[in-house]
């Protein structure tokens, strides 16, 4: 077998350009990724409205003022359990910080790594240690919201302009292909589009399908502020393996320091034991499409790699930007290698297993695609 020194080289060079071109643009370009993967999901009601007579740019507008209202309205219902736990925080803290120096005076009594110490000095150290990374901590959060703000009104401007622009950049991208390829060439974008629309319409789906499992759970339990909490752990269930683990321990040291009981925790970490064991085994692939999946090598480096680039949006992006991957290697004989090192070759589920909403927004996209 001959190995090319020169093509191995400019392989990894390509890959390390790549890679620098992402750590230092993500300003701009994390807000076109996340317009782009909202645009794939608002690009059915766009059509839609245009189908109604309605001007491409009062469509695109119309579907991105639908969304702000749902987001608006999703906030607005948690606002007074977030209040809640807003004013209960200092007591919070305390506990938290009196748990952490029970515990610490725990492991000093039997491994003395500190003579005289003592409960109430530990307490106020504590404190007074917390108090102080406060007041940097405000000053990093004044600095991040200006950030957040100007990111989120560009990725709202990149949307609009995405879904309002949509077929000239399509034109403008294939003009760069030969042009017996084009064909070819637009159905791979065309696959792209209905694979990330799919993906995210699903898993938008899921979130709120684990959301009340997980609230209506904790209700039945007796913790607090159920629908917060319930919809936080599947909000965060978006990052594989991690976010599932941080989605339950939040309600965890919650209950375990609120309520003083160890076996609501126990309850809690069942709870959502449960309802991700079925979560991972019957509803992604209905809801998802198991035709859609990545395997774990593959989805454990994209949330390592996006989260070494972009942070916590690269290993929020980065799984589903490796599903379209997937697709794109599929479209082409010399990539399928690579798409089957992405995939995850399981039996697809066929449409009569697809649960109903699936089917009905499967059916709104075909109807307003032609």
């Amino acid at each position: 077998m001959h190995v090319s020194f020169q093509k191995l080289f400019y392989a990894i060079a390509t890959i390390f350009l790549l890679f620098a071109i992402l750590v230092f643009a993500k300003p701009i370009l994390i807000p076109l990724s996340i317009a782009l993967l909202i645009s794939f999901i608002l690009l059915p009601l766009a059509k839609m409205l245009e189908k109604w007579k309605i001007g491409k740019a009062l469509a695109a507008f119309l579907s991105i003022f639908a969304m702000i209202l749902i987001i608006g309205g999703v906030t607005y219902f948690f606002s007074t359990q977030i209040i809640n736990v807003a004013q209960e925080f200092t007591d919070f803290q305390d506990k938290i910080i009196l748990a952490f120096a029970n515990v610490t005076l725990f492991i000093n009594e039997h491994v003395s790594f500190m003579q005289n110490l003592e409960k109430d000095e530990l307490f106020n150290r504590m404190k007074v240690w917390l108090t102080d990374s406060t007041g940097s901590l405000v000053g990093k959060t004044v600095s991040n919201t200006a950030t957040f703000l100007a990111g989120l009104l560009a990725t709202i401007v990149f949307t609009f302009l995405f879904l309002l622009y949509r077929d000239g950049l399509t034109k403008a991208f294939l003009a760069f292909s030969p042009e017996n390829k084009r064909e070819r060439v637009f159905e791979m974008f065309k696959s792209v589009q209905q694979v990330g629309q799919k993906y995210l319409f699903g898993m938008v789906i899921l979130t709120v399908i684990i959301g009340l499992a997980n609230s209506l759970g904790l209700m039945m339990i007796g913790i607090d502020n159920p629908f917060l909490f319930g919809f936080l752990g599947a909000t965060l269930a978006i990052i594989p393996y991690i976010g599932t683990t941080m989605g339950a321990v939040i309600p965890l040291i919650y209950a375990f320091v609120s309520y003083d009981s160890i076996w609501m925790a126990v309850a809690i970490a069942i709870l959502f034991w449960i309802v991700q064991l079925v979560s991972d085994n019957f509803l992604t692939p209905r809801i998802v499409g198991g035709g859609l999946k990545i395997n774990a090598l593959t989805a454990i480096l994209s949330l390592f790699v996006g989260a070494a680039v972009w942070g916590l949006a690269g290993m929020i992006m980065f799984l589903p930007f490796a599903a379209m991957l997937k697709v794109v290697c599929q479209e082409f004989d010399e990539l399928k290698p690579i798409a089957l090192i992405i995939g995850e070759q399981n039996k697809k589920v066929g449409d009569g297993s697809k649960l109903f909403f699936v089917r009905w927004w499967e059916k709104i996209n075909a109807r307003f695609s032609g």
